[in-house]
């Protein structure tokens, strides 16, 4: 199977690199051509733009930041759909608005393209390990064409519905991982605040009912002080926005999730959107003026 990659960022570049451990024909594309290098120094081949890839490969996976971004790369002068063949399979496996992908889904019908809709969870950690979990949407029998390929990024891989089913999924995530990020913050506040050691609040508390993932990778950067970018909080505000306006469209009201953005939106105020959206614990500090990372 000939593949395509095009979107070689924080997270795509080291799923590429799975993509090729796996085995498979490896063509990729990016404006970064150090990220380019790197993946054609791994074993595969480097296009000049997307609509070259369409030419050669029979699945194209793109990971790109926002649903503009992807409707540029597949729609736009030079992409996907400029040399794009009967039967090719467009894997999106972006975080965009579930109403983009219908859109997007739309316009490869008419090309006579498939496509399946396939965000992933689990950060930069993940997807160099291979291990993400991975939500898709789109025909059943097209799912299963490809769920090998993206068994070689992740290790769950579950079939959702129909299109946009992926994404709506995957808004889901980000509004209980952004939840619960504020919540470990807020507590651990308080621990501090009180006089106790946030490590063992989290020591004691992590194999109970509050325990997650979440908690056990998060708080810990957040006690460690430290903010390289896994997942940035820029892109955790745009799955945010994207979630309140599907919740606007069908009728969902969304108002923790509503609050939790807005703390986000003042971190990015304060110059933080490109740092990992761990850096949530720092409203709680603008507000009380005592650190986590110092115990007080």
């Amino acid at each position: 199977m000939k593949v395509g990659m095009i979107g070689l960022g924080i997270m795509g570049k080291p799923m590429a690199r799975n993509v090729v451990k796996a085995g498979y024909d490896l063509t990729v594309f990016d404006i970064n051509k150090a990220a380019v290098d790197e993946l054609v120094a791994a074993g595969a081949k480097s296009a000049s733009k997307p609509a070259e890839i369409s030419r050669e490969c029979g699945v194209i996976v793109t990971m790109l930041p926002n649903s503009p971004h992807v409707k540029e790369v597949v729609m736009g002068d030079g992409g996907v759909l400029e040399s794009a063949r009967a039967g090719t399979v467009l894997v999106d496996m972006s975080s965009i608005a579930p109403l983009a992908s219908r859109e997007i889904y739309e316009a490869c019908g008419k090309k006579g393209m498939e496509m399946i809709d396939a965000p992933v969870s689990g950060g930069e950690l993940k997807a160099i390990d291979g291990t993400l979990s991975i939500m898709a949407g789109g025909k059943k029998e097209i799912f299963e064409k490809v769920y090998d390929l993206l068994m070689s990024m992740g290790n769950s891989v579950v079939w959702c519905g129909e299109i946009g089913a992926g994404n709506t999924t995957k808004l889901v995530n980000q509004i209980v991982v952004a939840l619960n990020m504020a919540a470990v913050a807020e507590g651990w506040t308080l621990a501090v605040k009180a006089g106790v050691d946030p490590r063992l609040v989290h020591a004691a508390i992590k194999g109970g009912m509050a325990g997650s993932n979440v908690m056990n990778v998060k708080a810990v950067q957040m006690m460690d002080g430290n903010y390289k970018p896994g997942f940035k909080l820029d892109l955790h505000i745009k799955d945010l926005l994207n979630a309140i306006d599907t919740g606007h469209g069908v009728g969902a009201p969304l108002p923790l999730t509503t609050a939790v953005m807005e703390m986000m939106q003042t971190l990015r105020a304060d110059g933080h959107g490109q740092d990992d959206h761990s850096i949530m614990v720092k409203y709680y500090q603008k507000l009380t003026g005592v650190s986590i990372e110092a115990g007080g």
